[in-house]
């Protein structure tokens, strides 16, 4: 029988310790217990992310309660301790003493059989004193009480609450913990809505629309998307109302010719396959053979004929393409804070001087890729993150330096996504506010 905790804490080890990104860690590890009933997927999953998701808090409770302090501990114990006390506080469905025993004897077989007791000791401890840990409080610190009751390191918390003060601050961090909607975006050039949803409940898996956002669902009750007939078959795209979004800025229309220069795994491209249609053309582009890998995959599955696929280096201008495009996807690297609540492991990766050189490599990209839009074209910029370096300032820098004119969205977007107020036609999302990742869309019209 699979040891689910082995499997976790070796997760975890990868994760936390040497590096690996979460989400690819837990893929593989699913993939290779190929049959594993529902319910058990379930528990490592949430075992996994929740460990991750909750890291600083695990590590305050179990500092109260150990001589040794976690950054002083041995990686397998610190990381057994961790998603222990994870069960203990989290995991209703776990016993306490089944939490307990377990990770003594994992410590055991993982030859640190002189630890057990010290592992015992902290585990009962904390089983039994939990509810009285003296949390850091709000007015003693915001960015310590932040780090303690939402996992968050201190910098990103301060800047954070430079940009958007003490209460949207906190919106945010309750975001990037809150339970995402899982949303996928109907291929609506070979099944209307109505089709993929009655395809969909015929495998018992509940479809709610977004509303506003044509094509778009929100599905419950279902394990694994390859599990989904409708996947399977092309009908749907694995894609957050956020991407969508972007999709929508882009305002392609039949017959336009796409690129989308920072593509994989490809949900962009094939919405404006679909859009630009069969008279229509879209060029995919990423760094990386594993990169454009993904891409094709998600072609090929959705059957678009109209997409072609390349490897290529977003930060080198390609002088042939120059003029060309109507329509310029920069979906950018980025910080990737405004979706902790997927990939939870990207806070404690992530610097602030990381950050820096990725603002740094957008504008890069922005000035190699804006001399495909031909005059009258469009250019959508786009992130995954809700800083100003990474969004507000870079679009104001590239609507100052370069020959466009920024789109006002409000104009072609669902108007419920926009504050009250705002004075440009860009959109910039929070985690968990709209029902949506966070994310940042700006848009520009090439001059004629």
């Amino acid at each position: 029988m699979t040891d689910l905790r082995e499997v976790c804490l070796d997760c975890l080890l990868e994760i936390l310790e040497r590096g690996r990104h979460g989400h690819l860690v837990l893929r593989e590890a699913l993939g290779a217990l190929e049959g594993l009933p529902k319910r058990e997927r379930a528990f490592l999953t949430c075992l996994v992310e929740g460990t991750v998701e909750r890291l600083y808090e695990l590590d305050y409770v179990i500092d109260c309660f150990s001589k040794v302090k976690t950054a002083k501990q041995k990686p397998v114990i610190r990381n057994l301790l961790r998603m222990s006390v994870y069960q203990i506080k989290y995991m209703d469905s776990v016993p306490e003493r089944a939490a307990v025993n377990e990770a003594v004897r994992i410590a055991g077989r993982r030859g640190f059989g002189s630890l057990k007791g010290f592992v015992n000791g902290v585990l009962r401890t904390a089983a039994r004193e939990l509810d009285q840990v003296a949390f850091p409080r709000r007015e003693d610190g915001f960015s310590r009480w932040a780090r303690a009751a939402y996992s968050m390191p201190a910098w990103i918390t301060e800047e954070l609450l430079l940009e958007y003060g003490e209460e949207r601050t906190i919106s945010v961090l309750a975001g990037g913990l809150s339970e995402r909607p899982f949303t996928v975006r109907c291929n609506l050039s070979r099944a209307s809505e109505e089709e993929v949803r009655r395809s969909l409940e015929a495998q018992g898996i509940g479809a709610e629309p977004v509303p506003e956002v044509p094509g778009v669902l929100i599905l419950q009750g279902f394990d694994r998307p390859e599990e989904i007939r409708a996947f399977r078959e092309g009908l749907l795209q694995v894609q957050d109302v956020s991407s969508v979004l972007a999709g929508l800025a882009a305002g392609v229309k039949p017959g336009d010719f796409v690129v989308d220069v920072c593509a994989a795994p490809g949900g962009k491209s094939l919405h404006a396959a679909e859009l630009a249609g069969e008279g229509g053309r879209v060029e995919a582009r990423d760094l990386t053979p594993a990169k454009t890998a993904l891409i094709r995959e998600n072609v090929e599955r959705s059957r678009f004929a109209n997409v072609s696929v390349r490897v290529w280096d977003a930060r080198i201008p390609d002088e042939e393409m120059f003029g060309r495009a109507d329509v310029v996807l920069a979906d950018l690297p980025c910080s990737g804070l405004g979706i902790i609540g997927r990939k939870s492991d990207i806070k404690y990766k992530m610097t602030k001087k990381a950050q820096e050189e990725l603002a740094a490599l957008q504008r890069k990209i922005l000035d190699a890729s804006w001399q495909y839009v031909k005059p009258g074209g469009r250019l959508v910029f786009s992130t995954c993150t809700v800083f100003p370096s990474e969004n507000r300032e870079n679009a104001e820098w590239f609507a100052k330096e370069h020959p466009f004119t920024a789109v006002d969205l409000k104009r072609e977007l669902p108007k419920r996504f926009f504050e009250e107020g705002e004075e440009n036609g860009w959109l910039q999302l929070l985690p968990g506010e709209r029902g949506t990742d966070g994310f940042f869309i700006a848009a520009f019209q090439r001059n004629e």
